[in-house]
């Protein structure tokens, strides 16, 4: 396959394109489909869970976060902050609590994340954004026993940044036992030049700065006892399964605990929708890892 930097710009746009792929349905209907799964969802997990909603973590109005609860008398409970996709530009927390449909019954704490997407916001905000929403969730949670990261897609993106954080400028170094990236970009320049890039503004600098691949060293510093997990669909495009490859074989170099899932019959968006399942693969990887099992 050629590298990016000898794509032409509609090429490089189909691989960066993810509907593009889907095996399933149309490029248009496999993101209404995938709006309406994350609703539903959220939905059903709205009815399960005790639910905190718009909780502030920030001085911004963008800056809150949802909260799905479980009937446990427990005071250790395993959390898992969940970083929606969606490209830096769509979606929000009110799609993104459909995988507390099957932890809360495992006694587990969902909590989604707003932050504020593009136009509105910029690549920096964002990222400032996700890391001080994890500061306030341990804040406002001292009795969690284990701390988990999911992200998809964007959220993946913005999760492995905040793997990815130097804590010395934050009032606390929350301690990350495990991270879940599904189909996630780690390189941000092969970007710069595609359709993404329109409401986000990136320059040169900006993208290499928020690229996680060029941040593995801090990684390695912050969190280098947390699980990470990289994983891929089947039926990603070949640069984003790429974008998966290279992230997992350097952070393997680099002595980190990392493992690669590459999830078959699947496509770059029922690979987090079947979260709301607690049979699917990546739901029992999830629960394997926190002891839930």
């Amino acid at each position: 396959m050629l590298h990016w930097t000898e794509m032409k710009k509609d090429e490089l746009e189909r691989q960066y394109s993810p509907s593009r792929w889907s095996h399933r349905m149309s490029a248009d209907d496999v993101i209404k489909a995938h709006v309406k799964a994350l609703e539903k969802g959220t939905e059903r997990a709205r009815g399960l869970a005790q639910t905190l909603l718009n909780v502030p973590y920030g001085e911004g109005d963008g800056e809150k976060l949802d909260v799905y609860i479980p009937s446990t008398s427990s005071l250790d409970v395993n959390l898992v902050i969940y970083l929606h996709g969606g490209y830096w530009q769509f979606l929000s927390k009110e799609e993104s609590g459909f995988m507390a449909v099957p932890l809360v019954d495992k006694g587990v704490v969902v909590v989604a994340v707003d932050y504020d997407i593009a136009p509105k916001g910029n690549m920096d905000l964002m990222v400032s954004q996700v890391r001080r929403s994890v500061v306030s969730v341990v804040q406002q949670y001292s009795h969690i026993s284990g701390l988990y990261l999911c992200g998809h897609s964007a959220g993946a993106h913005l999760a492995a940044m905040v793997l990815s954080t130097d804590w010395s400028q934050y009032s606390i170094t929350p301690q990350i036992k495990g991270a879940f990236l599904v189909s996630g970009i780690y390189d941000l320049l092969p970007i710069l030049s595609t359709f993404v890039n329109e409401p986000l503004k990136m320059t040169e600098e900006v993208a290499v700065r928020n690229s996680p691949s060029k941040l593995v060293p801090q990684l390695k510093l912050s969190s280098s006892s947390c699980h990470i997990i990289v994983a891929v669909a089947e039926n990603d495009s070949p640069e984003f399964r790429k974008q998966s490859a290279e992230y997992y074989k350097t952070l393997q170099a680099s002595g980190l605990n990392v493992t690669m899932e590459d999830v078959p019959n699947t496509d770059h968006f029922n690979i987090i929708e079947q979260l709301v399942d607690g049979e699917y693969h990546l739901t029992k990887l999830l629960l394997k890892m926190m002891g839930k099992s």
